[in-house]
């Protein structure tokens, strides 16, 4: 079957996450995003994509600060009333019954109930026609600690952190599983044998 190019959201799962800031007004925002992504191994840069009208982005733009939120499935409710197109001065949290955490670093909240919490500052905004890359430095990184070790990782079969697929008829959520093979990074840097 050959696809156009636009339907990449229906070959690729995408991870969710919830987008907190803080307008210079104080207002709090919580927008639900799927293009964000680490910048390589063992950086401390994120990636994310955005519209350029979007209170996130003018918010990060005013502030340089934002908070990605790892959502577990059981949010998808909250996550879908974020993604509404609600005027800058609503505070999305309040409307998505969602609980502010307080942040280590940043001004902007994290929200209770996520797996994980990256506190980032605006590194970079590369601007595009329709749309704007910005890279964001982790300035404090924080995990539940019912979900993660340090010597594992997260425990995603019992995390059960929300990503979404792409469909003919929109979106749905879906989430990781183990298949039961893995490899230690430092077998992708090895020369092959011979």
């Amino acid at each position: 079957m050959i696809l156009k190019p636009s339907q990449r959201g229906q070959i690729m799962p995408l991870p969710v996450v919830l987008i907190t800031t803080v307008s210079q007004g104080g207002v709090r925002n919580a927008a639900p995003w799927s293009c964000v992504t680490p910048v390589l191994r063992p950086l401390d840069e994120v990636l994310i994509v955005s519209w350029l009208k979007r209170d996130t982005l003018d918010n990060i733009r005013q502030t340089g600060e934002f908070v990605i939120n790892v959502p577990r499935v059981g949010m998808e409710e909250a996550v879908m009333i974020c993604a509404r197109n609600y005027p800058p001065e609503v505070d999305e949290l309040v409307e998505a019954g969602l609980e502010p955490r307080p942040s280590a670093v940043v001004r902007a909240p994290g929200i209770e109930g996520c797996l994980a919490w990256a506190e980032c500052t605006l590194e970079e905004e590369i601007a595009r026609d329709r749309y704007v890359l910005i890279i964001g430095r982790v300035v404090h990184l924080e995990a539940d600690d019912r979900f993660f070790s340090e010597t594992e990782g997260m425990d995603y079969e019992q995390a059960c952190p929300l990503c979404s697929m792409g469909g003919p008829n929109g979106m749905q959520f879906v989430r990781p599983v183990f298949t039961g093979k893995g490899d230690r990074y430092a077998s992708m840097l090895s020369e092959p044998k011979k």
